[in-house]
């Protein structure tokens, strides 16, 4: 019985890491199943982020100046992880954020107020401040802050990194097939060439 178990464990292990180096030489994995995306006309990219991850941080500058070329049949969606309280608290200033229209006023200092002026930003107060600060009414940030759209994506956003099977950020999903992240690509600038190269091959099948 513990030789069984020994050489099935040896199997599982071969496997993932033959898996793991075979990711590792295209840059990315394919998603088992795939899985629906919000508009079939268009090629779907998601970037799974946490504001306080430093690697988020520094990808940042990389990502904001590549989502600005992309072409036109493409669509990026942020999407905060979930993975803990204080991610939570994160994730749902964000999606207050795009619920105002304010994601581009607020999103790159929310960044530097996290990871270089080390505010605390995770009461609802404190949030507000913030908020206020860039030009957004208190009144309309605590009703948008406890609206029903705002709960409906934290709900979702809870269920969504275990969808794609992501574990850690950042990662990218291309069209609901495929998953990149620094550490399979190689770094930030090759995981958005892979992107790209699999944004052209979804391309050249529809």
């Amino acid at each position: 019985m513990l030789k069984k178990i020994a050489q099935t464990s040896l199997l599982i292990l071969l496997f993932s890491c033959s898996t793991l180096l075979k990711a590792e030489s295209v840059g990315y994995e394919t998603l088992s199943p795939a899985q629906p995306t919000h508009n079939p006309d268009k090629i779907e990219i998601i970037e799974f982020f946490w504001y306080g991850c430093p690697h988020c941080y520094s990808l940042e500058p990389l990502l904001e100046k590549w989502v600005k070329s992309l072409p036109k049949n493409v669509e990026f969606i942020r999407q905060p992880a979930v993975f803990s309280d204080l991610w939570g608290k994160h994730a749902k200033a964000y999606f207050t954020a795009e619920a105002l229209g304010v994601v581009d006023k607020i999103h790159a200092d929310f960044f530097d107020a996290i990871q270089n002026k080390k505010q605390n930003l995770e009461t609802e107060d404190q949030l507000a401040k913030f908020f206020v600060a860039h030009g957004v009414n208190k009144n309309e940030f605590h009703d948008t802050y406890h609206s029903f759209l705002v709960d409906a994506k934290m709900r979702q956003a809870t269920t969504m990194a275990g969808r794609y099977g992501v574990t850690g950020v950042p990662a990218v999903i291309i069209n609901g097939k495929y998953k990149t992240n620094g550490p399979i690509a190689g770094s930030h600038e090759k995981m958005l060439e892979v992107v790209d190269q699999l944004i052209k091959q979804e391309s050249a099948t529809k």
